[in-house]
């Protein structure tokens, strides 16, 4: 017998609430890296390995997002998500009991497989569920919900710490929550035709027949490139404030406010994504950063420098579900996994280089504050992307992918 659902306001809780997940899997742990620098200290080479425990599981997202897809299209979303919840709390907690920093190492990667399944199945099935107006709006409060839910679990991870470094890895049981809500109020769908029709085999769909190589590549080295810029006021902006001369607790409280930028950022995309076309919206947002990032540099004092913050992060908070929505519109069911795949994969990447690329601005540019200036100028280049994407198929209004 066929059983028949409707995705509903808790459907769209339960697969939204697990990318504070795949937030939580650093941000609860840089409060401790210093205790955990100090715990390791007798261990040859600590300062490269220790950081490792933080950045690891994004490594892992970076290379296996696209696998998490093709293993979601083919074996199902639901069954590998409920799987992928288990996982995340036994290998999460296990630094709690570990002694040995290669065994928590070896810890994390088992939490990067995870995070990765996560990360890609809960996005796909958001739009295997909603369709136009609805799944714009869910995939966009994913954008507000983990820049909220970092900064709260910086303040968590920084109380717990106090009691000890392994504390916070407890908090890792909570994927086992998530397990119950997923199991509740989501099914596996049978397939386009049928999204509220319950599955009752896996869809085993592996064909590449279809598959909108074209925009999917557009979109996902904008996406890289947007990206580096969406991170690097919420990794930058302390060192940049250290530089004005404010002291460190200050620091955490003053970038926390400036990221709320974000989410203002995704308030906004939901009252224009319907009425602009992808170009239009590209073009606004990396004006936004180039903005910010002139402000950064140039301010010369506190309060201009986060008003290019706040700034910078209005233009974050517009470009990630504009690139979302994007890819998910011109994805049909049968490769759904697979693109969102892709498109996860190319922002984790960014994500580690954006570092990267600003140490290496920095270096050649006076420091900080003028690599902000560099960054300013770069995305500049992005208003000229946008410009080249208006004339591309596919980058006028959001297009409407079956299923």
């Amino acid at each position: 017998m066929v059983r028949h659902h409707q995705a509903g306001w808790m459907t769209g809780v339960s697969l939204l609430l697990p990318i504070t997940l795949t937030t939580m899997a650093i941000v609860l742990l840089t409060p401790v890296l210093p205790n955990l620098m100090a715990e390791f200290s007798s261990v040859p080479n600590h300062e490269y390995w220790v950081p490792m425990i933080l950045t690891l599981p994004s490594l892992c997202v970076a290379l296996l997002c696209p696998l998490a897809g093709m293993l979601g299209d083919y074996f199902g979303r639901r069954r590998l998500l409920l799987f992928s919840f288990v996982l995340y709390a036994a290998v999460g907690v296990l630094p709690v009991f570990l002694h040995d920093l290669t065994h928590i190492l070896i810890s994390r990667v088992g939490v990067g497989i995870a995070e990765a399944l996560i990360y890609v199945l809960s996005t796909t099935m958001i739009g295997d569920y909603y369709k136009g107006a609805a799944r714009d709006r869910w995939l966009a409060a994913q954008t507000a919900f983990a820049s909220v839910s970092a900064l709260l679990f910086m303040v968590m991870g920084g109380f717990l710490g106090s009691f000890g470094w392994r504390i916070p890895f407890a908090v890792y049981i909570s994927a086992l929550l998530m397990f119950a809500l997923v199991l509740k109020f989501t099914w596996e769908p049978a397939g386009a035709a049928h999204p509220d029709d319950e599955a009752d085999a896996p869809p085993r769909n592996l064909s590449w027949a279809g598959f909108p190589w074209r925009t999917m590549a557009m979109i996902v080295l904008i996406t890289i490139y947007g990206s580096v810029f969406f991170y690097t006021v919420q990794i930058q902006a302390p060192s940049g404030l250290a530089e004005l001369g404010i002291d460190n607790p200050l620091r955490g409280i003053l970038t926390a406010a400036a990221s709320l930028g974000v989410p203002l950022g995704t308030f906004f995309y939901s009252r224009l994504s319907r009425k602009w076309p992808v170009s239009r919206l590209l073009l606004v947002e990396f004006a936004l950063l180039s903005l910010g990032f002139a402000l950064m540099g140039k301010a010369g004092n506190v309060p201009g420098f986060l008003i290019g913050c706040f700034v910078n992060q209005i233009g974050a908070g517009l470009l990630l579900p504009t690139l979302l929505v994007w890819s998910m519109s011109i994805l049909s069911f049968e490769f759904r996994g697979r693109g969102t795949g892709f498109w996860q994969s190319a922002f984790a990447l960014g994500q580690f280089l954006s570092p990267v690329v600003v140490t290496f601005a920095a270096q050649r540019n006076g420091g900080l504050l003028g690599a902000f200036m560099v960054l300013s100028i770069a995305a500049l280049g992005g208003v000229v992307i946008a410009l080249v994407a208006s004339r591309l198929r596919g980058a006028g209004k959001m297009e409407v992918a079956h299923g």
